[in-house]
Order: structure tokens, then C-alpha cells, then sequence
């Protein structure tokens, strides 16, 4: 159903270092980068997630939004978590089960340093 998403964030040096560590290991690379933005993707693949520099104006959305990337595993999922936390951003919820979403659903969730709340989720 969608194609990519695109997140404006306050210093594209720091987002992109952040996202190549946290993405990692979820099997996800930078694909692209030129001097405004840069796409994270598969490798060889197209981006799904884009990052465009917006110095002074970049927001996080607000309660409610996150976006969540398909981890291979469960030790994926702690993988991108520490790496996240890692690599400058916050916890919003540690590895393990999430049973009232559904019996197998283990996820983590993390917020980068621009205030976009994400989450790693295997199933």
C-alpha cells in the first residue's frame, strides 16, 4: 500500500548516521545521499524511508504516529533497539512480547533525535 515515507529532520548528518545504525541491523541501508537528504532501503533496492534536511523547521507528528519496520527476527528487534539507544535516541519501550497485539508480536520501540517515535517489530 505505501511506497516510501519521508521525515524532515533538524541536522541530515546526525539523522544519517543514526538511521544506518539503527536500521542496520533490520537489514536496512542508506541507498542514497546528496546534500539535502538521503533514502534507506534495501540494499540494491529503492528507498522506503526518506530524511530531507529542514533545519529550524523539521517536527515530529504527534501522539498517535509512529512508523514500524519489519525485523527478521526477534534478535533483530533487541538489535535495532540497543542500536538505536546507541546511536543518540531514547527508549519508548523495551524488546519483548506485545501479547494484546497478538500472541507472537515481539516488538521494540525507540524515538530518533528529531522526535519520531519507531518501532521493530517480528512476528
Amino acid at each position: 500500500m505505501l511506497s516510501h515515507l519521508s521525515f524532515g529532520v533538524e541536522d541530515l548528518d546526525r539523522a544519517t548516521a543514526f538511521y544506518e545504525a539503527a536500521l542496520a541491523p533490520l537489514g536496512c541501508v542508506c541507498v542514497w545521499r546528496n546534500a539535502r537528504a538521503s533514502g534507506f532501503g534495501e540494499p540494491g533496492g529503492n528507498d522506503r524511508l526518506a530524511l530531507f534536511a529542514r533545519p529550524g523547521t523539521a517536527r515530529a507528528p504527534g501522539a498517535g504516529f509512529h512508523l514500524s519496520f519489519i525485523a527478521p527476527s526477534r534478535a533483530a528487534v533487541d538489535a535495532f533497539h540497543a542500536a538505536a539507544l546507541k546511536a543518540g535516541g531514547s527508549d519508548a519501550g523495551a524488546p519483548g512480547l506485545r501479547a494484546h497485539y497478538s500472541p507472537t508480536y515481539y516488538a521494540a520501540f525507540a524515538i530518533d533525535p528529531d522526535g519520531h517515535k519507531l518501532e521493530a517489530v517480528h512476528q
